[in-house]
């Protein structure tokens, strides 16, 4: 068995990225919003019995309630896999529930089928967000503290990278379907395909390189129940570590606006400013490049200068992020040139953003073998953040009729995650 801060392990581990990154891009942020606005464009949706006359509205909405039901499984699942050592099968299982989902996405071909789109949606947002509790659980267990700033960062670098090829693939068969003999929204559901088969079969790699349990411990029969009595202690450990405590109240908060902008960038883009769908494709492009980058880059930041520092630097252009867009109008003289710089400035502190809370929470964690239980009230955080950010987005654009005020809404919550984390004490990993 690799040991822990062996180079092969971390990099087997952050190999996950680059097989489920492939979700976050062609599905949550590119190619599958895009295609559902085509395909809903000005008609009025079905959907429980409903007429939705915002089909936007409805997919904001149906995001919300996949991140809800996470939120609440998440720690139950997290807490049975500490206690009984099966990180690894919880997320195998997560991984494959969501490339079927996806792969089941291709079955949604017309209006009549919403429900196909919004059901699989809901199921592979559930698959791919539970893996990431297990996943992001194993940080501790695969690098040291000295080196999860670079396994961090080296996770979504991977993603980025691996996402932008396969995106590109996706892009030249949507743009050039005569040449493959099928329409463009065959394309685009050939791709969905394509997504679920490089998610599950990459995976592989990193599932053969984890460790299956580094502590050894033996399951009992009533483990479900252990896991809540787990749950439970690790609660009540919580109000002893103030940092620990304090961070995930300012986590909490940047993550409604985090999550948020990149769930609906691409709706934003297409219903509000009305670019064209090859405009927004090289903005979404040139976001993950951007991203490359800006994960690089502040990880040194974060050596250079703390992680506190790195972070704050984060969440004031995430602010000038919100104001550019919400100055942004579709009547403006090359709006698509302005929307490329926001998508820039956006690229440059999105990886790096997340990248920096992973390392930041898992440096500020006690001594525990309960890695799992205490990654999943960090997941459950932002999972909640996020049915909190994408509701009150759904609701300002179905009140105002205007996205807008959706994201302007958001700068408001940054601004609450900074004054949190600068109260934060320094520590000897964090500073």
């Amino acid at each position: 068995m690799l040991k822990i801060g062996d180079k092969r392990l971390i990099n087997g581990w952050a190999f996950y990225d680059w097989a489920n990154s492939v979700y976050s891009l062609v599905i949550s942020t590119a190619v599958f919003p895009l295609y559902y606005a085509a395909i809903t464009k000005g008609k009025t949706v079905q959907f429980l019995g409903m007429d939705w006359d915002h089909p936007d509205t409805l997919y904001s909405y149906a995001l919300s309630f996949s991140f809800l039901i996470v939120a609440f499984m998440s720690p139950i699942l997290s807490g049975i896999a500490d206690y009984t050592g099966s990180k690894k099968k919880f997320m195998k299982f997560f991984c494959a529930l969501g490339s079927v989902s996806v792969m089941s996405l291709y079955f949604f071909d017309s209006v009549d089928t919403v429900w196909i789109g919004i059901v699989f949606t809901i199921f592979a947002s559930i698959g791919f967000w539970s893996s990431i509790v297990f996943y992001n659980a194993y940080l501790p267990e695969v690098a040291k503290p000295e080196q999860q700033d670079r396994a961090s960062a080296k996770g979504f670098i991977f993603g980025y990278a691996g996402s932008v090829i396969l995106l590109i693939i996706n892009l030249i068969m949507i743009q050039m379907p005569e040449v493959f003999g099928i329409t463009s929204g065959m394309a685009s559901r050939i791709s969905f395909v394509m997504v679920g088969l490089w998610w599950i079969g990459f995976a592989q790699i990193t599932f053969r390189r984890l460790p299956d349990d580094i502590y050894n411990r033996k399951p009992e029969k009533d483990y479900i129940w252990k896991g809540f009595k787990e749950l439970k202690k690790v609660w009540n450990e919580l109000r002893n570590y103030s940092n620990l405590k304090r961070f995930l109240i300012s986590f909490f908060l940047l993550s409604i606006g985090v999550q948020t902008i990149i769930l609906m960038a691409a709706i934003f883009g297409s219903s509000e400013l009305e670019l064209p769908t090859m405009n927004l494709i090289i903005t979404i492009l040139l976001v993950q490049i951007v991203a490359i980058i800006g994960a690089a880059l502040f990880s040194r930041i974060s050596e250079k200068y703390g992680n506190i520092k790195a972070i704050k630097i984060t969440i004031l252009t995430w602010m000038l992020v919100c104001f550019a867009a919400f100055m942004l109008d579709k009547s403006q003289e090359n709006v698509a040139i302005y929307f490329y710089g926001l998508g820039g400035m956006l690229g440059l502190v999105q990886g790096a953003i997340q990248s920096l809370t992973r390392s930041t929470y898992s440096k500020l964690l006690p001594e525990t073998e309960d890695h799992a239980t205490y990654f999943s009230f960090y997941d459950v955080t932002e999972k909640i953040a996020i049915v909190l950010g994408t509701f009150v987005y759904g609701l300002l654009y179905s009140i105002t009729d205007s996205m807008q005020w959706s994201v302007l809404s958001l700068a408001i919550f940054f601004l609450a995650s900074f004054i949190v984390i600068s109260t934060l004490k320094k520590t000897e990993h964090v500073h």
